[in-house]
């Protein structure tokens, strides 16, 4: 019973944080009449990310393939080999289409994509509220890049040119180029481009480590 108790009163606090708050805009001193904030949590708070969570925490209901949820991105993927798969893939697809309109949450649909992986797929095309999914090769997933070969040429590429980009900020903007100086901006600003997520894009072609090792 004491649980509950806090439980609820934890539940009544969240409500009295959400509820009744206003926002105006103030430009050079002058500013605007306030507006009552019908929706959304305050940016930069520690529960925002949270009550997100939670309120998403049911969207997998319903889905028979896989789903992987990270923030505000989601990724549906399963094996396809056949129509009935393939159909199965679009049922879930209209199960989340169904709870964003429920939940007022609605997919940015222009901006999602379907890539298809392997050569049984049978390349089924996908459809959001009667809106065909754009077919792509690549595609970004935490900063990583994805091609659907499983190849990591693009990513080297993309890491080689954030890297160099900051190398030559550095070569220009630095005029006291000590070895440790220089060695201290490189460990801090370059080599996170060139190491970030390693574990699942390691180079294996020797053009690849070739071009990343350009970077030393």
């Amino acid at each position: 019973m004491l649980y509950i108790k806090l439980f609820h009163s934890h539940i009544i606090n969240i409500t009295n944080w959400l509820d009744g708050r206003e926002q105006r805009v103030c430009i050079n001193g002058s500013s605007l009449g306030w507006e009552r904030v019908l929706s959304g949590v305050p940016q930069g708070s520690v529960i925002g990310p949270i009550l997100f969570l939670i309120y998403i925490n049911d969207l997998d209901l319903g889905v028979d393939n896989d789903l992987l949820k990270f923030a505000d991105d989601t990724k549906l993927y399963g094996v396809v080999t056949n129509r009935d798969e393939a159909l199965s893939m679009q049922k879930d697809l209209n199960v989340l289409t169904q709870w964003t309109s429920h939940w007022q949450m609605k997919f940015n649909v222009p901006k999602c994509s379907v890539m298809y992986l392997g050569s049984s797929n049978i390349q089924f095309t996908y459809a959001i509220n009667g809106q065909v999914l754009q077919q792509v090769d690549a595609h970004s997933d935490m900063g990583v890049t994805v091609r659907n070969d499983l190849k990591v040429s693009d990513q080297c590429v993309k890491s080689y040119a954030k890297a160099s980009r900051v190398l030559g900020m550095i070569g220009r903007n630095i005029r006291y180029k000590s070895p440790d100086v220089m060695t201290r901006l490189y460990k801090s600003m370059v080599r996170p481009h060139v190491e970030y997520c390693t574990v699942a894009w390691s180079p294996h072609y020797i053009k690849d480590k070739q071009l990343i090792e350009k970077i030393q």
